[in-house]
């Protein structure tokens, strides 16, 4: 019997070691949940508990470390995060350089010296050249816009 606790208190610490690695290498709040889990589950193992109880206690604490926690994380951590390509265009005003037809399948616009094909958000509009658009999302390589209106 003590022998395979010492097992068990093996597994626990190495998966701890484990997650506590791969939260060092990416950096991004990824394993930092399941780590607490792990060291609970460890704790408890050194305390005798059996491990059925650990699993469960790593399972929750992993759980209400993640409910918790992540929130907070996401705010306040990593704000600086930089917007990629494609997100930093969602909301931008563009101007339409062919007529955007969905049904004739037509559209495009020059957004940051790329140009995209572009599509109205609802099929029935038609955006002439020159006409300001806002893009309200993207979907595959192509811009979803609706004709621009001052707010």
């Amino acid at each position: 019997m003590i022998m395979q606790d010492s097992y068990i208190t093996i597994a626990w610490l190495a998966l701890l070691i484990i997650l506590l690695i791969i939260e060092i290498i990416t950096v991004g709040l990824t394993s930092i949940w399941a780590a607490g889990g792990a060291l609970a589950a460890l704790l408890l193992n050194i305390l005798g508990v059996p491990l059925a109880g650990q699993i469960i206690v790593f399972f929750v604490v992993t759980f209400v470390l993640l409910y918790f926690t992540r929130p907070f994380a996401v705010k306040y951590i990593n704000t600086q995060r930089v917007k990629t390509n494609y997100e930093g265009i969602i909301g931008k005003t563009i101007r339409i350089t062919e007529t955007v037809d969905n049904i004739s399948q037509t559209g495009t616009a020059v957004v940051n010296g790329q140009e995209w094909t572009v599509r109205a958000e609802k099929d029935g509009d038609i955006l002439e050249p020159d006409t300001l658009a806002k893009v309200v999302n993207i979907a595959g390589v192509k811009l979803i816009v609706r004709k621009y209106e001052e707010e």
